[in-house]
């Protein structure tokens, strides 16, 4: 399968933060749900794809260009961008809006632009700066859907939304996705979301990967098992990926819950959500 990015050995350090030597890869035809902490890495690490910091270290490969193959500007025409922030000027209403992307992108696609503004129930006169947080997040997404991108980077766009426009952006991401060329970048603190549309999950923690695995993998796989101490003590610890201790006993989150069972039989074992994944990794690991 053929890479829509590879991010590979990639080094930014800062005054009190460094990106330390993070490597991921999103296939081509895929959503790849990036998630961490704030302060993780996160949004460094969606700069460094972009071309909008300079490395220390490491490679960053989109559509199989390198650094200098991508200095030709002609490959962004080919990814959609929404930032958490938005980056829409904030006098410009959706018309303005359509006008000016126009001129950034030989591929604007009007009629999708003002097919999705009708979907999204958006006001074409409406000032960007008085619109709702749901109603600038639907905005960046149609003009980012509008230039016939096969790539979408997104960073924290369903951040702050209510659930029902949450699910109305999901539905429109698994759309975008029945393209097989088309792939999906998002990094999100909504886990659930996740759970419902990615591929696979890449953590990073304090700038660093902590897995980089299929989703359901991880589903079908971890698990948390609640037992006394010194069962927990009898598990290899190669199954065990962290464990949360009480006055009552302890859970465990095991990487392979029927090999758990097999061995103690007696051990009740609960599937792992991704959230319990990541939080007893981190911290109880």
């Amino acid at each position: 399968m053929e890479n829509a990015i590879v991010v590979r050995d990639v080094t930014k350090r800062y005054k009190e933060f460094t990106l330390d030597h993070v490597s991921f890869q999103v296939p081509q035809g895929s959503i790849v749900g990036f998630v961490g902490e704030n302060g993780a890495g996160k949004s460094t690490t969606i700069r460094a794809i972009l071309d909008l910091i300079r490395l220390e270290d490491g490679e960053v490969e989109v559509f199989g260009l390198s650094k200098k193959e991508r200095e030709d500007p002609a490959w962004k025409e080919q990814v959609g961008v929404v930032f958490d922030g938005g980056h829409i000027p904030q006098y410009m209403n959706a018309v303005e809006t359509g006008r000016m992307m126009k001129g950034i992108y030989r591929q604007w696609d009007q009629e999708a632009y003002e097919g999705y503004l009708k979907r999204f129930h958006l006001s074409g006169k409406k000032k960007y700066k008085d619109f709702s947080r749901g109603m600038k997040m639907k905005l960046s997404l149609a003009a980012a859907l509008s230039h016939h991108a096969s790539l979408l980077v997104l960073d924290e766009c369903t951040s702050g939304l209510d659930p029902i426009v949450r699910d109305e952006i999901l539905d429109i991401f698994l759309e975008f996705i029945q393209e097989e060329n088309h792939s999906i970048l998002i990094s999100s603190h909504i886990i659930s979301d996740l759970e419902k549309v990615a591929d696979y999950i890449v953590f990073i923690h304090e700038g660093r990967i902590c897995f980089e695995e299929e989703k359901d993998y991880l589903l079908e796989n971890y698990g948390i098992a609640h037992v006394a101490k010194e069962q927990a003590g009898r598990l290899p610890k190669s199954l065990v990926c962290g464990q949360r201790n009480s006055h009552f006993g302890c859970d465990v989150l095991v990487r392979d819950r029927r090999e758990a069972k097999r061995l103690e039989p007696e051990m009740v074992i609960d599937p792992a959500s991704i959230e319990e994944i990541m939080l007893y990794m981190v911290k109880y690991h």
